[in-house]
Order: structure tokens, then C-alpha cells, then sequence
């Protein structure tokens, strides 16, 4: 044999195979999987002592954590069917979407239909669960947010044909959640619509003018509400002796719990404050437990795992819009700024550096309507990455 033979025999035999790409994002799966269930476990450790109380006797031990566990395997299936539905679909059905969304805040308000909750009048009964409609809207509006920049695009820079209607549309939800009311979910939704609009490319002065009249609308909501007033003058100052047994009751056993964690918690399953301290320990103020129990380290990697989503959300919504998939892109980005900014007001308000928000975490919180959704929304993200995916192979989605 030659010795040119022989080199480039050598090289054929390590030359590298192509590799190839993977058919989905495995990493986003996994981590929204390991939040699901570790929301499960977390769930389990903050409800387990419940029913020792006068409240929820009648309960059992199980209760809550068995309900959760049904509603992650609902999500599941939701999460499944809404996976295989392409774009084009869903971009079809994000304005019907939107006013049945709307449709059924209006049924929850109906006296008689809708369900009332120590004064919120929030759930839909369907027989042996709640549904929450203010959820619902949370994908309706990344969906049809993206529609509308996508149909409106030319007309963006316009006051009448792009500010208007998105106000008008942002106007009606709000008043429909505040008459609930429902100031928590209507901020997220508000950021999430305010959000694809910008990234969208609204005009800047449109966007600054609407961004201040939301900002304004929320201060005078806060001011002429005193519930709401006191809330936040509580938070400003949760120690004072009246505030602590008073408005800022949850928010000063929070910060307890917190407390006791230090870097490394008082293990899993030994919280104090979940004892009948801290209210709703298993839904807004979980991060209040798994704070107790793992600590600093166990808050800072749940923090980690939701900025991972955040950032993989973001990365795959780039990839889309630079192929010209800008519906499916805004999208992305929708469910980005819904995660993020849910996320960072749940933490917040634990943490006591925003006021209290009747806001859960998502994946995590004990939670029917706000679990499903959580699932369907990745799973939507997911529909866009795999479509991403497809097209870099040269294949139709």
C-alpha cells in the first residue's frame, strides 16, 4: 500500500460521523419535569400537617398532595395534546381563544355560577374540581399578543390601528379581573401583552404612553383601595407590632421561615413555620418552606431551574423569528416574560421585597388550573422548538 493510501485510509477511519440533531429541547424537559415533581414533594412537606387543624379535619393527610398529583397528570395529558398541534393552528385559534377566555370571566362573576372564596369570586366548579379562568387567559394572551403584533405589524407605529385595540382589549380583561378580584393575574397578563408588543416593535412614544397609564391605573387602584393600601404600607414596615399580627401576618412568618433555613435549611419535612404558622404555605408562600427546609441553597437552585426556562424560552424564540417564524418566536417570548415575571414576584413577595400578591410559582404552588397551564404553556414552547428543529433540517412543519 502507498503511503498516500495508507494517510488517507488513517483519516476515513476517525474521521467524525455528522451528529445528529436532537428531535426535541431534552434539557427543557427535563428541568420543567424536575420542578413538577419537585413542586409534588415540596406540596406533600407543606400540606402534610393541615389536617391537624380545625380548617381542613375533614381533609386527610393526602388530600392536597393526591389532588396535585392528579392535576400534574391532567396537565400531562393537556400538556400532550396541545404538543401536537402545529403553529399555523394555534395562530388560528388565538383569537377565539382569547374571547372564550374572556367569555368565561364573565360566567365566573354570575352569582350563583361562579365560586367565592374568602371574598374572591375566582373558580368555575366542575364537579370535583375548580377551574380557574384567569389562567386561561394567561395563554390567551401570549397567543393572541402575538397574533395581534403579527396581523397588526404594519400598523404598529399607528395610535388608532395599533395602540387602541390591544388598550381597549387590555382595558375589558382588566376590569373583569379586578371585579373578581384578581389584581395578581391581571399585572401578569398585563406584562406579558405590554411585553410581546415591545419585542413586537411597537412605536416607542404608543409604548411609553401605554406603559404609563398602566403603571398610573395600578397606583390609583392601590390608592383607592384600603385593603390594598394597607397592604402595602404593612410590607414597607412588617415588623411593627400591629402589622405583624395584622395585614403582614403572612409576610412576617415568611421571613421567619426563612430565618430558620440559613444556607443549608433544617432538612425536608422539619419546617416549624408550615405547623398553622404560615398561612398558605402550600400555595402563594411555598418558597417559604423549601426555604426553611433546604435553605439558601435550596431557594437558589429553584431560582437557577426557573432561569434556565426563562433563557431556553428567549433562545428558542430568537431561532424562530430568524426564520421568519415570527408568530411562533413571540410566542416563545410570551411564555418567557409569563414565567419570568411570575416567578419573580411569587419570590418576591416571600422574600418581602414586594407587597403581597395572591400569586403562585409556577410548577411548584399546589394548584389545579395554574398547574395545567404551566404544562400546556411549555408545552406549547416546546411545539416551537421542535418546529424550529425541523426547519434547520429543510423539513415543512
Amino acid at each position: 500500500m502507498s503511503l498516500f493510501a495508507e494517510l488517507t485510509s488513517g483519516v476515513n477511519a476517525v474521521r467524525p460521523t455528522r451528529t445528529a440533531l436532537p428531535t426535541f429541547d431534552r434539557s427543557l424537559l427535563s428541568v420543567a419535569l424536575l420542578l413538577s415533581l419537585f413542586g409534588l414533594l415540596m406540596v406533600y412537606s407543606a400540606s402534610i400537617a393541615l389536617a391537624d387543624g380545625p380548617r381542613y379535619e375533614s381533609y386527610g393527610r393526602y388530600y392536597f398532595v393526591l389532588r396535585h398529583a392528579l392535576f400534574i397528570l391532567v396537565g400531562l395529558v393537556a400538556a400532550s395534546m396541545a404538543f401536537s398541534v402545529p403553529m399555523r393552528v394555534w395562530q388560528k385559534v388565538a383569537l377565539p381563544l382569547f374571547f372564550l377566555s374572556m367569555l368565561l370571566l364573565v360566567v365566573v362573576l354570575v352569582p350563583g355560577i361562579g365560586r367565592e372564596v374568602n371574598g374572591a369570586r375566582r373558580w368555575l366548579p366542575l364537579g370535583l374540581i375548580n377551574f380557574q379562568p384567569s389562567e386561561l387567559m394567561k395563554i390567551a394572551m401570549v397567543l393572541y399578543a402575538a397574533d395581534y403584533t403579527v396581523r397588526k405589524q404594519e400598523h404598529l407605529q399607528k395610535f388608532w390601528r395599533g395602540f387602541m385595540p390591544m388598550a381597549v382589549a387590555l382595558g375589558m380583561v382588566g376590569i373583569l379581573l379586578l371585579l373578581e378580584p384578581d389584581l395578581g393575574a391581571f399585572m401578569v397578563i398585563v406584562v406579558i401583552a405590554v411585553g410581546v408588543l415591545f419585542v413586537g416593535g411597537i412605536n416607542g412614544k404608543l409604548f411609553s404612553a401605554l406603559l404609563g397609564i398602566l403603571v398610573s391605573s395600578f397606583l390609583l387602584l392601590i390608592w383607592l383601595s384600603p385593603w390594598r393600601r394597607e397592604r402595602l404600607f404593612v410590607y414597607l414596615d412588617p415588623w411593627n407590632p400591629d402589622n405583624a399580627y395584622g395585614s403582614a401576618y403572612q409576610l412576617s412568618h415568611s421571613l421567619i421561615a426563612l430565618g430558620r433555613g440559613e444556607w443549608f435549611g433544617v432538612g425536608l419535612g422539619s419546617s416549624v413555620e408550615k405547623l398553622h404558622y404560615l398561612p398558605e404555605a402550600h400555595t402563594d408562600f411555598i418558597v417559604a418552606v423549601i426555604g426553611e427546609e433546604l435553605g439558601f441553597v435550596g431557594v437558589f437552585a429553584l431560582v437557577l431551574a426557573f432561569g434556565f426556562i426563562v433563557w431556553r424560552s428567549f433562545t428558542i424564540a430568537r431561532q424562530a423569528i430568524a426564520m421568519d417564524r415570527f408568530f411562533s418566536g413571540l410566542v416563545a417570548q410570551g411564555v418567557a416574560i409569563w414565567f419570568g415575571v411570575q416567578t419573580f414576584i411569587n419570590v418576591g413577595v416571600c422574600l418581602g421585597l414586594l407587597p403581597t400578591k395572591g400569586l403562585t410559582l409556577p410548577l411548584v404552588s399546589y394548584g389545579g388550573s395554574g398547574i395545567v397551564m404551566n404544562l400546556v404553556a411549555l408545552a406549547i414552547l416546546m411545539r416551537v422548538d421542535v418546529e424550529n428543529r425541523l426547519m434547520m433540517r429543510g423539513k415543512r412543519t
